[in-house]
This record gives C-alpha cells, structure tokens and sequence, in this order.
C-alpha cells in the first residue's frame, strides 16, 4: 500500500518498467520487401532553369468558349546546353503531370490579360499530351512582381530569337549570293568566244593543206 501511495516510490517503479521496455534485447528484424533505387528522369538533365515561378496555369477551351485549368504548379524556362534552344515546361505540383511543354519561339507574343495584372497570355504549340496542339494559354502569378519576371524573360528569349533567325537570314543570303556568283563565273569560263570557235574550225583545214605540201 505503501508504494502505490509514495511519489517517489511510484516514480522509481515507473523508470524501472520504461527502463525495461527500452532495453535492447538484440533481435534483428529482416524487411519483409526490400526496395531498390530507381533512378528517376525528367528530361530536363540537359537544361539549365532561366526562370522557375510558382502559378496557375490555364488553356482557353474553343467549344466551350471559356478558360479551363490546366493545374497549378511552377512554370519553367528551360534552356538546352548544346542546342541552345528554350522551352516552357510546367507540371502539376501534386501529381507532376505535364501541363505545358512547348518551345519559345521568335514568333510567340505575350501579352497582360485584360483586367488582371497578374495574369498574361500566350499562343503557342503545344506537346503536353503526346501531340502538337495549337493552344491559348493563360497563367496567373500570386504577384504581379513575378508576373512582370515572366513576360520580361519570355520578351528577352523571343528578341534574341529574332536577333539570330535575322543573322541567319542575311548570312544565308549572302552565300546564296556568293554561289550564284561563282555560277554565272564558271558558266561564262566554260563557253568559248565566237572568234575560239572560228578558229578551232579553221585548224583541220590547215593540218589538211600542211600534209599536202609535205606531199609533194
């Protein structure tokens, strides 16, 4: 009766019990399954992140004539270490479905949607299910702040686009030019003079009268 009655008597008894509850009595317990690493990839080793933004992306549904969600997560400007070409991908944050996945070419035009600074809108072909799909897009930023950091970036990737298509174009041009040069050089080298072809019509005339005179 005492110990049940006795603070530091039913303490003590408490620590003895824990105490033996905790002691390791050296048993080994083998997995019942045992998981090997798997190496997950994502496509995007090969990439360097221009811009990652947490948002909410959504498609423009033409039968239904309305905007649908396409889910939300963080949108990514994706930029190929060898190819040098940019890419926006986004996926669902949850399921890491592929929302968005399409290249950023010089042609594409982002724009602030109508009555909302924090959204902006695209155009853009699309490969997120498998297939290109000419698609609207609009994505909304929890601030406006990052909404501005997307269209500067895409406007910045789009301009220098354009800069290099541009250099392309008048260097194509230029050899195009070249070739044509050399062509109308080589055809005029190749085709011999009314005065080359008198002569060479003269020549088996004459070797005919110096065999005669040899002759004789």
């Amino acid at each position: 009766m005492a110990s049940s009655t006795d603070p530091d008597r039913r303490e003590e008894e408490e620590n003895t019990v824990a105490a033996g509850e905790d002691e390791d009595t050296g048993a080994q317990i083998a997995p019942i399954v045992s998981l090997s690493e798997v190496a997950v990839t994502t496509g995007e080793e090969d990439e360097d992140v221009l811009l990652d933004l947490k948002s909410k992306l959504y498609r423009f549904d033409k039968e239904a004539n309305q905007w649908k969600e396409r889910g939300t997560g963080n949108v990514k400007l994706l930029k190929h270490r060898e190819t040098g070409k940019v890419r926006l991908v986004m996926r669902q944050s949850k399921t890491l479905k592929i929302c968005a996945n399409h290249l950023v070419i010089s042609t594409i035009k982002v724009q602030e949607h109508a009555g909302n600074d924090k959204s902006c809108v695209w155009h853009a072909a699309d490969f997120a299910d498998g297939e290109l799909k000419e698609e609207n897009f609009c994505i909304r930023f929890g601030s406006v702040e990052n909404c501005k950091k997307f269209m500067e970036m895409m406007e910045k990737i789009v301009e220098s686009l354009g800069k290099e298509e541009e250099k392309e174009s008048k260097e194509s041009t230029k050899v195009a030019e070249l070739v044509e040069k050399l062509s109308v050089a080589g055809s005029n080298a190749e085709k011999p003079t009314n005065e080359e072809l008198a002569t060479a019509g003269d020549e088996p005339e004459a070797r005919t009268k110096s065999r005669e005179s040899a002759l004789a």
